[in-house]
């Protein structure tokens, strides 16, 4: 693999349309390396010039909402307690806390949701399942996405504004950088939920009545 490789994969008309696939996909599959090609691609615009900086972060936030929102009509016209597993009590408390919660702070974990990769799955079906108003998600699950491709791209892009002339280079020592990150994110987003996490006495008097229903 050459830099005039990379160039040539810089410039092709393919490489966005396949980030979008590939960032929708994540939203389900959390193997994907969706934040990984987001950076690199930040590091290719600033040593190559292509893909163009500002169409990285539009497809890449483009694919984020469009994933996120399948898992809200996923959580909204399946629910969360069609198979037998979701239903026994432990597993269904759970659901009826994660649901609860979205409801609750809706912004902000839709927000640090899009940072971690399982808590994304988690809160966007969660919050389809608690039927959050659409009007209420969309303009949430948009800001989130816009939030987090200009983030991931941000990192490529100052990696590759200090490696000019070596785009190769730039990429591979952006995703190490950005893997770095992302854990730091998610311990901080996961310090901060426990904090905020309702405690039981926090829990509103509706819910035993529909418990017994």
């Amino acid at each position: 693999m050459d830099a005039a490789w990379i160039i040539g994969l810089a410039a092709s008309p393919w490489l966005l349309p396949a980030l979008f696939a590939l960032v929708v996909g994540d939203a389900f599959l959390v193997v994907l390396p969706s934040e990984t090609a987001v950076v690199a691609l930040g590091a290719l615009a600033a040593t190559t010039g292509d893909p163009a900086v500002g169409a990285t972060i539009s497809v890449a936030a483009a694919g984020a909402v469009v994933g996120d929102g399948l898992c809200y009509l996923v959580g909204r016209r399946i629910g969360v307690d069609r198979w037998r597993w979701q239903r026994q009590a432990r597993v269904a408390a759970a659901i009826e806390r994660a649901t609860l919660g979205v409801r609750r702070r809706t912004a902000v974990l839709v927000f640090t949701a899009r940072y971690v990769p399982f808590a994304r799955i988690a809160v966007n079906i969660a919050a389809g399942a608690g039927r959050v108003p659409l009007r209420r998600y969309l303009p949430l699950s948009l800001a989130a996405g816009i939030a987090w491709a200009g983030y991931n791209v941000t990192i490529g892009a100052v990696v590759g504004s200090a490696l000019p002339e070596n785009p190769l280079l730039a990429v591979v020592v952006s995703v190490p950088i950005a893997i770095v990150l992302g854990l730091l994110v998610d311990r901080v987003v996961s310090g901060l939920d426990a904090r905020r996490r309702p405690s039981p006495d926090d829990e509103p008097e509706a819910l035993p009545e529909s418990a017994e229903r």
